[in-house]
């Protein structure tokens, strides 16, 4: 017999139970193999819905009703896939179902809701029977999207009944363990407001836990941005380009993986292989370009061909899993066949970095120290995640749990897990910004330095050009000089001569190959040989032949075209050439015996013509400049244009400026002389720019 204490304790835990049995539709709740979640005073907080939960592989629409009587079903818990839970490689459509007794806090909201962990891949939820919210679509027509954020569901007012969940897992690709399908982590029931915190609460953990990786992408993204913005500035220097192609990648991957961005799972997928093959590729070319391998014709041909193929068998690879939802089921296994053939190619060829390295390693190539500092880092940056990415092919064959390791977190700041891969892309990031900071400063110095030489040219220059002209007996004498850069290489003199040839004048124009300061140090070894020259003959052809002799070898692989002539104050003149274009007399070129240039040949032979210079005669002496001035169409100004406006009798000035707006291409010097009335006086006017040093 029971005391009436037992009496009572009984007769409280009958009442009890009653008032906790789950009620839907009328209908109790069929027994189960598990107790049902007692949610007590629901609507204070949250309840956790785990333990175990009735699970079934297959697909049947009677399985979310809360009168089925799943008793017989096989039991999981909701904290990790059903791939870790006899179930490895499963793909297709399986059933969750957890039977929950309710009860409100005094004064709570009637109203419920659930937060749904990330669930690979598609699921429908149905609360007592009813569908309350699914996240994609399963079969037929399957939608299902890459790393969603965890769901929100009402399941309105609140009485006890069965939670369902259907699911449907995607075939897997040759990069996935098995190991996946399903529930990750328990669901949560409780009020709407208590849900919204606990999402609340998830979001701001997420966003904590990915600061770092949020910071190295936006330092990434501003390397790639200056990278690119350098690179257009000087097109030549292709180590920026793909420095910049390198560091937008990761902003790129990232963009797609860790946003949470609402897409379709193939969608990203697809997008990512073209982003990773580019990435692949500019990793090869910054190491070839960082190590100097580029200077071997050979490996760089090789590396182009295999950039190439790179590229197209990923972007192959991204339209095959693109195309994955449209495919029949039957055709499936083949696509999947063909994917990891895609993938052994691609990942077979991310070990070239291996080769580049060791190649600069053999070569053993004298690079300054943050060469090889950016270089080693990308090459790990490189190899960490291709390692992964081989290790994880097959791995739910070959259940190797290297890439699990290799992406493990190493330690946590802040929050935030640091693994082996963002260790690698830190410290390529550090190594870019330090080798960046040591390329600003050698560009500063080159550019010093250049500048320095310009300064120097222009002093040099503005030695050699005449500031005044001297006067010429019976002549006016108009000059202008117009370097199509800082500094040119076309000079011309007028000397005064003395000894037997005195009152008579010495002219000389010509042009000197090359631009710059090579150019001004040749310019002032031939206007110092010419004075010279001129204290011992007076002739023209004499002149132009010591000159030669002395600049043979002396102009490194260049040379000079010159023209010499000798004025006399009764208008006679001799002329002689050196390879340059001959002069214009009254609009018609003069017929002189052609020569090569000076500093090409020791034995060359020049010749000289003499003429006499009538009254009110012009005489018209040019640099090539002038002949190859070329307009926005690519038209040469000509010798046709030339004889024209020569038989204008211009001033030097006059005609310069004509070829400036034709549309100057090199440098351009012009000198005319006019033959004066006897008695007249002599004039010299000079044009040139101010080459004085700024």
């Amino acid at each position: 017999m029971l005391s009436g204490r037992g009496w009572f304790c009984s007769l409280f835990a009958i009442l009890l139970v009653a008032a906790f049995a789950p009620v839907s539709r009328g209908q109790g709740i069929p027994a189960s193999a598990t107790a049902p979640i007692i949610a007590n005073g629901l609507g204070k907080g949250t309840v956790p819905l785990d333990g175990k939960w009735q699970f079934h592989l297959g697909d049947n629409a009677a399985w979310a009703s809360p009168a089925f009587d799943d008793s017989n079903w096989e039991q999981l818990t909701a904290d990790r896939p059903w791939g870790t839970q006899n179930h490895h490689s499963y793909t297709g459509i399986a059933w969750y179902r957890r039977h929950i007794a309710i009860t409100l806090a005094p004064g709570a909201s009637p109203d419920i809701a659930l937060f749904l962990p990330y669930i690979e891949d598609a699921y429908e939820v149905y609360w007592n029977g009813v569908l309350v919210g699914h996240n994609g679509k399963l079969p037929p027509q399957p939608v299902w999207y890459f790393n969603p954020p965890p769901q929100t569901f009402g399941l309105g007012t609140a009485r006890s009944g069965v939670l369902s969940v259907r699911v449907w897992k995607a075939p897997l690709g040759s990069f996935d363990s098995g190991d996946q399908g399903g529930f990750t982590s328990p669901p949560v029931m409780g009020s709407p407001e208590a849900i919204g915190a606990s999402k609340d609460a998830w979001d701001y953990q997420w966003l904590r836990s990915r600061q770092f990786i949020f910071g190295l992408d936006s330092l990434y993204g501003l390397v790639a941005l200056l990278g690119f913005l350098a690179w257009l500035r000087d097109r030549r220097q292709w180590l920026l380009f793909w420095m910049a192609g390198y560091s937008i990648s990761p902003l790129l991957v990232d963009s797609l993986e860790r946003l949470g961005i609402p897409m379709q799972s193939t969608t990203a997928l697809g997008l990512l292989q073209p982003i990773f093959g580019f990435l692949s590729i500019s990793i090869w070319f910054v190491l070839v370009l960082l190590l100097r391998l580029d200077e071997n014709r050979t490996l760089i041909r090789i590396v182009r061909t295999l950039a190439v193929l790179e590229m197209v068998v990923f972007s192959l690879d991204g339209l095959l899993i693109f195309s994955l939802p449209t495919l029949p089921p039957k055709w499936i296994p083949q696509s999947l066949f063909l994917d990891a053939i895609l993938t052994t190619i691609f990942t077979i060829l991310q070990a070239l970095p291996l080769v580049l390295v060791g190649s600069a390693l053999l070569r053993w190539r004298r690079l300054t120290p943050e060469r090889w500092l950016v270089a080693i880092c990308a090459f790990f940056a490189d190899l960490i995640p291709t390692l992964r990415s081989a290790v994880a092919q097959g791995s739910r064959y070959t259940h190797w749990t290297l890439a699990d390791k290799i992406s493990a977190p190493l330690f946590t700041i802040n929050g935030n897990p640091i693994n082996a891969p963002v260790v690698a892309s830190t410290l390529l990031l550090v190594s870019v910004v330090y080798a960046v900071y040591r390329y600003s400063l050698e560009e500063r110095r080159r550019q010093s330095a250049i500048e320095q030489e310009f300064h120097n040219a222009r002093e040099l220059q503005q030695v050699l050009i005449p500031e005044v002209l001297p006067c010429i007996p019976g002549f006016t004498v108009t000059s202008a000089y117009r370097p199509a850069q800082e500094v040119g290489g076309d000079f011309f003199q007028i000397i005064p001569l003395t000894g037997d040839s005195a009152s008579s004048t010495l002219v000389v124009l010509g042009d000197v190959s090359g631009k710059g300061l090579k150019a001004a140090m040749a310019v002032s070894l031939i206007v110092g040989m010419t004075r010279m020259a001129a204290e011992i003959t007076s002739s023209p052809a004499e002149i132009l032949a010591a000159l030669n002799r002395r600049l043979e070898g002396r102009l490194n692989g260049g040379f000079a075209t010159g023209i010499a002539l000798r004025l006399d104050p009764d208008g006679s003149c001799v002329v002689s050439t050196a390879g340059h274009p001959a002069p214009f007399l009254n609009g018609h070129e003069i017929e002189l015996p052609g020569a090569l240039p000076l500093g090409l040949s020791p034995l060359a032979v020049y010749e000289e013509r003499s003429l006499r210079l009538e009254e009110a005669d012009h005489l018209g002496l040019y640099t090539d400049g002038l002949l190859e001035a070329r307009n926005p169409s690519g038209e040469l100004y000509g010798f046709e244009r030339l004889q024209g406006l020569f038989a204008a009798k211009p001033t030097a000035a006059d005609t310069t400026q004509v070829a400036v707006d034709f549309g100057q291409d090199d440098d351009i010097t012009v000198l005319t002389l006019t033959r004066l009335a006897i008695g007249a006086e002599s004039i010299a006017l000079h044009v040139a720019p101010d080459l004085t040093p700024a």
